[in-house]
């Protein structure tokens, strides 16, 4: 994968992600890249809040383990973990008919997106505060359009429109599978200060 790969399949994943996620998928990655590439972006998205966290002053509103990288790290990689098995069981559960690689593909293509993201928007929240809030919000909109078409293709569903029942059923498991996550790394960041 290059970066002649790369920049059409995000051009792609922009206007029709539904073809994107099919490029994906027919690539046919081994199961053990992309749970490494999982892994990476939970990396990122833990050096990247570690950035915007440096310099500012410790909150009542941050848990602690926010201000522990390892413990974020572990939060961020499991949740990602729980979100695709929570997907690919609530996308069988309506008669889905993917394969939980191709699932993973597409949510980690989308998670490296995202990732990207949200790194220009520090870098606007830094030169123009009051495009942030406006980037931040087209960002969510268009990533969630993406998500539902992503889920759709991985699984063989109808239309976005289940990828949408999909997400409701997956977050039941999600929300009581990451409490718990919550709770075990809660209790391995105790003691940590809120400083950095």
């Amino acid at each position: 994968m290059t970066r002649d790969d790369l920049m059409p399949l995000v051009h792609m994943t922009l206007r029709d992600p539904s073809a994107a996620a099919k490029t994906l998928i027919n690539w046919e990655m081994p199961r053990d890249v992309l749970w490494t590439a999982l892994a990476l972006v939970a990396a990122l998205n833990t050096l990247l809040i570690q950035l915007v966290l440096i310099g500012s002053d410790p909150t009542p509103a941050i848990p602690a383990y926010f201000y522990a990288p390892l413990s974020l790290f572990v939060l961020m990689a499991g949740v990602m973990v729980i979100y695709v098995h929570a997907l690919y069981w609530a996308g069988l559960a309506i008669k889905g008919k993917g394969r939980l690689d191709d699932l993973l593909a597409v949510v980690v293509w989308l998670q490296i997106l995202r990732t990207g993201a949200q790194l220009g928007i520090v870098v606007i929240s830094l030169l123009v505060p009051a495009l942030s809030m406006v980037a931040m919000m087209i960002v969510s909109i268009w990533g969630f359009w993406i998500l539902l078409n992503f889920i759709a293709t991985a699984l063989h569903l109808p239309s976005p429109a289940y990828g949408l029942l999909v997400l409701a059923i997956g977050l039941i498991g999600l929300v009581v599978s990451v409490s718990i996550l919550l709770a075990l790394v809660g209790v391995g960041a105790q003691g940590t200060t809120n400083h950095v």
